[in-house]
């Protein structure tokens, strides 16, 4: 089914209502003895986590944020003839059967969460069939910020047209990471080439900001440009998953910036074999100025 302007944007105003009440909800939930449960590995009834403990944890805010938002979302399917893909929910293949499908998050960033901290968030976005989103729909619980893009017709916070300035070369870079990048082998290495990289094209300071889930992370490259995140390749599960970065790359798509996977390619957001995207890593850069084409190479292990 060919979805045109006005079924985009009818589409998009249902997942921002959606988005705003699961974020209404996360934020009126109280943590006080919050149950926590880890994804199972193999059990092919309920849906897997990767191999970092962010992408295992799971709450029952995790699944009723996502009833929210299937509630409002729902009749869309058969509507629009639309396939799903969903964090808690089991994969049932239809995202490649049908031309588009809704690609939800219901609580990214589980484990601030838990833990009191920011960086975490509401994920929405529709994407069709070949992986290239039309929608993207983000919600902040913290703020009651909302970000939302459609293909072709720009980018917005809370209303109001988004756009990225750069201006002149005195700006600090901001580098955002989160916990599992922490843990990497070459975590000392990498940081010091890219501040020495940016350092070298003129940015006047160098700052890092980690600890969010993967959607905030990119929305926050976005509030403190000029700037980047990126997610390395990896041999194991993990690395994140398409609900992940259907919306952001929407949305930066909209403001013109980067939102690719580590080798400037399209990022695979309907990947055949897997949700994960371990296998090519992301990058979300809004730093036009740094030349990112063989940054990576000496890290590729």
């Amino acid at each position: 089914m060919n979805l045109t302007n006005n079924d985009l944007t009818s589409l998009c105003s249902i997942a921002i209502e959606a988005a705003r009440k699961a974020g209404e909800f996360i934020a009126s939930y109280s943590r006080d003895e919050l149950p926590v449960e880890m994804k199972s590995q193999n059990c092919k009834n309920k849906p897997q986590g990767g191999t970092s403990l962010a992408s295992q944890v799971v709450t029952e805010v995790d699944i009723k944020s996502q009833d929210i938002i299937l509630n409002e979302i729902g009749s869309t399917i058969k509507k629009y003839d639309l396939g799903l893909l969903a964090e808690e929910l089991i994969d049932d293949n239809s995202r490649f059967k049908k031309d588009y499908f809704w690609c939800i998050d219901p609580l990214d960033g589980t484990l601030p969460f838990t833990q009191g901290l920011e960086g975490y968030s509401v994920s929405i976005a529709l994407i069709a069939k070949d992986g290239t989103p039309v929608i993207g729909v983000i919600c902040n619980p913290v703020t009651q910020d909302l970000y939302h893009a459609i293909k072709g017709k720009g980018a917005y916070k809370n209303g109001e047209q988004w756009l990225i300035r750069e201006n002149g070369s005195a700006h600090e870079f901001t580098f955002i990471n989160d916990r599992s990048f922490c843990k990497h082998k070459n975590y000392k290495f990498i940081i010091t080439t890219l501040n020495a990289k940016t350092s070298e094209i003129g940015y006047s300071a160098f700052k890092m900001l980690k600890q969010g889930g993967a959607v905030m992370n990119a929305i926050w490259v976005l509030e403190n440009q000029p700037g980047c995140y990126f997610k390395l390749p990896k041999r194991n599960k993990g690395g994140g998953n398409i609900w992940d970065f259907g919306a952001t790359t929407c949305i930066y798509h909209e403001l013109g910036a980067n939102a690719s996977n580590i080798y400037g390619e399209k990022l695979d957001l309907n990947r055949a074999t897997s949700t994960f995207m371990n296998h090519e890593g992301v990058l979300f850069s809004t730093a036009k100025k740094v030349d990112f084409t063989n940054f990576f190479q000496p890290f590729l292990t």
